[in-house]
């Protein structure tokens, strides 16, 4: 499996949704026990030498590892002159020249897992070399802000569609806002707006490896989306928590359109439902075909409360446009 995080122009992709669970719910991508151990390319390029390189990425997977509801946890094992698009057994993060991609991708990410298991086993992330870098903030995309994102990729953690663009008048897509950093279009060359996780993130990392006093701690919204009746897979329904302002977000799934919103804090929320009209399905469903954009954004019929440890079932009814 590889994943790509690309600039301006691609569309919105998955929320937290973790990665293989649409086409499987019993069987999800993620690593096991301990921690992840990686290398980091020695290579070095204008304007980023190989240890900016280490100490940016070093600080990407800090971020992750520092969320407190999640165990996930890396060991940077040191440089390698290896390839970081190889199968070898190693998880390696680094440039890559040989990029067989399209030429708007900054980098991917590949994943080897386990059959029936689900387990992953190796993941590289690849960044394309031909692509202008930086580790200041001063000019080229941030290396810091790419590997904040890949690596959640790396973790099992789909794209989220949680974030706002605006078409160029040249063609194709700016970044205005983004609630989280699995948003799959990046901030402009030059920004470090890509840095830190959102409420998104981590609730998806939690979600994927959560430690005890999270699922204590938090609960969920559950349910179906349907429009006269029949299901509606696709859906993108985003919990606004109204206390702290914050979004976590999710797809209804299956013949049955259901969908879970999980890793919420106890509190209200307002429930929106929207379609994903303006990006491919393609991007983050297998069988698109299923996917259904005819309908308008809706709303829960009334404020979903969320308690600690418990599921909050809300069923959503949208209309056709």
């Amino acid at each position: 499996m590889v994943l790509a995080f690309v600039l301006a122009g691609a569309s919105p992709l998955e929320a937290y949704l973790k990665l293989g669970f649409a086409q499987d719910p019993d069987q999800v991508l993620r690593w096991g026990g301990g921690p992840i151990r990686y290398f980091v390319g020695d290579r070095d390029l204008p304007g980023v030498s190989g240890e900016a390189f280490r100490q940016a990425v070093g600080r990407a997977f800090a971020s992750w590892e520092a969320v407190p509801t999640a165990t996930a946890t890396f060991t940077e094992v040191g440089f390698t002159g290896l390839s970081p698009l190889s199968e070898d057994g190693v998880t390696t993060v680094g440039f890559e020249d040989v990029f067989d991609f399209d030429d708007r991708v900054l980098a991917v990410t590949s994943l080897l897992t386990r059959t029936g298991s689900g387990e992953i086993i190796e993941a590289d992330i690849a960044f394309n070399a031909a692509v202008a870098w930086s580790t200041d903030g001063q000019s080229g995309f941030d290396v810091e802000a790419i590997a904040l994102h890949e690596i959640g990729h790396l973790l099992g953690l789909g794209h989220s569609a949680i974030g706002e663009t605006e078409l160029r008048p040249t063609g194709g897509r700016r970044v205005i806002a983004s609630g989280t950093a699995m948003f799959p279009i990046a901030f402009s060359s030059g920004s470090i707006e890509g840095r830190r996780l959102h409420a998104d993130d981590r609730a998806g990392v939690s979600d994927l490896y959560p430690t005890p006093e999270f699922q204590q701690a938090t609960g969920s919204i559950s349910g179906r989306v349907q429009k006269g009746g029949a299901s509606v897979v696709g859906a993108h329904v985003v919990a606004f928590n109204m206390q702290t302002e914050t979004l976590v977000g999710n797809f209804s799934i299956g013949s049955e359109g259901r969908f879970v919103v999980a890793g919420l804090p106890p509190g209200p929320y307002l429930l929106r439902v929207e379609p994903l009209d303006d990006a491919d399905p393609d991007s983050f469903f297998q069988d698109s075909d299923t996917v259904d954009v005819d309908f308008r954004v809706g709303f829960a019929s009334q404020i979903v409360t969320v308690r600690a440890g418990a599921d909050a079932v809300a069923d959503l009814e949208v209309v056709s446009k």
